[in-house]
């Protein structure tokens, strides 16, 4: 499934994209998130291609078996490697050089420098979503990254996916409105959160816009700004 937006501009040939591909048993799930805001401007754009592998394309048999019991017993369903080699060596047919990202609670923690990172690269992904209790380890001999967005469980992969590709699309050159939009996000330097802002009108409710930002003293706002950002935790 591709979910590709077509559009009558053709600034870049399909060749030139950024592609980010998407292993999943679910990827109904990504067509609203991928097909909106800046994710849309930026396919829009011709500046990224998304497209969705079906790991039960994959699948085993008649029923396309995707899963099966853990050797040693335990509770709930591993995803098999058959399916999930065969789907990453279709996605590479089609980017051979793409990096392949498993998400999974034992990556590395994901960061703003490293979304930075990887959307000044000009690799292409491939994103392994999980289900079910897990995957089959040997999964992890063509995983080139493995990540992680917080500590804590979800139900699979899809949701922690959207978030890093997300994070990585907004990033190209051209996605963002504002030239320094993202130079001055929470986060850009690794450790500061963006300054309070604020938008008309200057009273609301018996609160008031802070007067240095009405002054139009550039300088006493860049100062003000600096005061007031605040360090991550």
């Amino acid at each position: 499934m591709n979910i590709y937006r077509q559009t009558s501009q053709s600034t870049v040939h399909l060749s030139e994209m950024r592609k980010i591909q998407v292993i999943t048993l679910f990827p109904e799930m990504f067509e609203g998130v991928l097909n909106t805001s800046m994710m849309w401007k930026a396919q829009d754009q011709k500046l990224i291609e998304f497209k969705m592998v079906n790991l039960r394309d994959f699948g085993i048999g008649p029923r396309h078996q995707v899963d099966d019991t853990p050797y040693g017993g335990g509770d709930g369903m591993l995803l098999k490697p058959e399916p999930l080699f065969a789907a990453v060596e279709s996605a590479k047919e089609y980017d051979k050089d793409a990096k392949v990202v498993l998400m999974t609670p034992r990556g590395e923690r994901w960061k703003q420098s490293t979304a930075q990172n990887w959307s000044d690269s000009n690799n292409g992904y491939i994103f392994i979503c999980g289900r079910y209790e897990g995957y089959d380890e040997r999964i992890l001999s063509v995983v080139d990254d493995q990540v992680s967005v917080g500590d804590y469980i979800l139900t699979g992969g899809e949701l922690p996916a959207m978030t890093v590709i997300d994070s990585i699309v907004r990033l190209i050159p051209g996605v963002l409105g504002g030239v320094t939009s993202a130079a001055i996000e929470s986060f850009s330097d690794g450790e500061t959160l963006e300054y309070p802002q604020y938008t008309k009108p200057a009273e609301f409710k018996d609160m008031s816009v802070p007067e240095v930002l009405l002054s139009g003293n550039h300088a006493a706002i860049d100062k003000w700004r600096q005061d007031n950002s605040f360090k991550a935790k």
